[in-house]
């Protein structure tokens, strides 16, 4: 009988890893992911399985908490065969270079510390090296083409569907025959919403009999899009005509790609002051490039810039600082600046410096347009801290604070309902990739709409199929 054991994601938003273990079948992982806020300790552990048991990888999209621990799993002995979609792909390798990098640095920094006590022998070793991204990308990589079937072995084929979450997305269809019988579990990795600046709308999912899926913003439903690029626009154009800046954390991938579309299409319809546009971030940088690069795969609306313009995103007034010196003559600007900058959840990088030098100013204006989990600076700050600590300083917080949450990449709790009702023959389904608290109100409000036990899957706890 086949199972499924979650080693990460369960009961926790981030660290997705999820292993299929078709009896006298396959041994199937879908996505490795890293850790983040107070869970990050558990990427130091060692794998509750052994990876060079595992046949497959497959990674539905290149967020760091989806791929963040491949190199490691490498590492550990997995020499399987990885499947991603290409975009995935070119992004994935973004994603683990700046990792890899920043886990160097922090290495680096603790060791200096460390000595000085004479305690170097507690500081951890980064995860992995540049050697194991080498031997990571010099794996055998297969890429499905959406919505073609891709036989992995004899009565083992993989689906893959444009989730509309970032470029290259996919919720994954497995289908293996069990005891004569075909059986098909879905994945959905991290599923959109419609109507996305960037991204095609979620595709629709009609067969599965058993259904993992994310529950991130399964407790409530964002605000529509529509009225949070106006409120977008408002903090934006309100700050620079009070002389202010604004200051905006986004991640590499999607978020700021979508932040650069909005701020396009004001340049376009002179909604936008006189201002200048900074994306501080050398990793937005080259994820920018290979969203331009597929640009097929996004919404219309991009499609049409490149068409008339050759580049999706870029426009006048829009700087890029790839090095150190470029971003530091950011702090010579005093006023009426868009500045987006990494990390994300603004547990390092460049965002720091510049929270350093301009969060005590009331001009100023933050916007946080997506999810911060609990522990982090960012989630700090969202729930009002007055003072923040950056780099052992202590800063105060007198700009003002805004959260757009209808800018998430994730589905809020009708869209998942309604992907979920388009699915026939499905018989059981698993939440995964979410808080506790709001799993338990998205599994009360599918129960009630199905008919149906939802079961919260548990850390490690073994699944039978």
């Amino acid at each position: 009988m086949a199972t499924i054991t979650s080693y990460g994601a369960a009961e926790v938003v981030t660290g997705s890893c999820h292993l299929l273990d078709i009896e006298e079948g396959a041994r199937i992982l879908i996505d490795c992911g890293m850790f983040q806020g107070p869970e990050e300790e558990r990427n130091n552990g060692p794998f509750s399985f052994d990876p060079s048991k595992i046949d497959y990888l497959l990674v539905t999209h290149a967020h760091l908490d989806h791929v963040g621990r491949i190199p490691k799993l490498v590492k550990e002995g997995f020499t399987g065969i990885v499947c991603a979609t290409e975009a995935t792909r070119d992004l994935v390798e973004i994603i683990l270079l700046d990792s890899a990098k920043i886990m160097r640095e922090d290495y680096e920094t603790n060791y200096k510390k460390a000595q000085r006590r004479g305690k170097e022998d507690e500081v951890d070793l980064p995860l992995y090296g540049e050697d194991d991204l080498e031997a990571t990308f010099d794996l055998t990589w297969k890429y499905p083409v959406y919505d073609k079937p891709l036989t992995l072995q004899e009565g083992l084929t993989v689906t893959y569907r444009d989730a509309g979450h970032i470029l290259g997305s996919a919720f994954i269809e497995i289908a293996y025959m069990e005891r004569g019988v075909e059986q098909t579990i879905v994945f959905s990795g991290d599923i959109g919403n419609d109507n996305d600046m960037v991204m095609p709308d979620l595709k629709k999912c009609t067969h599965a009999n058993t259904l993992y899926v994310e529950s991130t913003y399964g407790d409530r439903n964002h605000k529509s899009m529509e009225d949070t690029i106006t409120e977008f626009k408002r903090i934006v154009i309100e700050t620079l005509n009070n002389w202010g800046n604004v200051i905006i954390p986004s991640f590499a991938v999607e978020r700021t790609q979508e932040l650069l579309c909005i701020l396009k299409e004001m340049h376009d319809r002179k909604e936008l002051p006189e201002c200048k546009i900074f994306l501080d971030s050398p990793m937005a940088t080259r994820a920018t490039e290979v969203y331009n690069n597929y640009s097929e795969f996004l919404s219309q609306k991009c499609q049409d810039y490149k068409k008339r313009d050759g580049t999706v995103f870029d426009f006048e007034g829009l700087t890029f600082t790839p090095d150190a010196e470029a971003s530091r003559a950011i702090n010579d600007v005093d006023r009426r600046a868009i500045i987006i900058a990494g990390s994300g959840m603004c547990t390092g990088g460049r965002i720091l410096h510049h929270f350093k030098h301009r969060l005590w100013n009331q001009k100023n204006a933050v916007i946080f347009v997506g999810y911060q989990v609990v522990g982090t600076l960012g989630r700090q700050m969202i729930d009002g801290a007055r003072w923040v600590k950056i780099y052992r300083e202590e800063i105060l917080v007198k700009a003002s604070i805004h959260t757009l949450n209808g800018f998430s990449a994730h589905a809020d709790q009708s869209a998942i309902v309604k992907w979920v009702s388009q699915m026939k023959d499905l018989n059981r389904i698993f939440l995964i990739h979410g808080e506790y608290d709001k799993q338990v109100i998205l599994r009360s409000v599918l129960e009630n709409v199905f008919e149906q036990k939802v079961h919260i899957v548990e850390p490690e706890e073994v699944i039978y199929l």
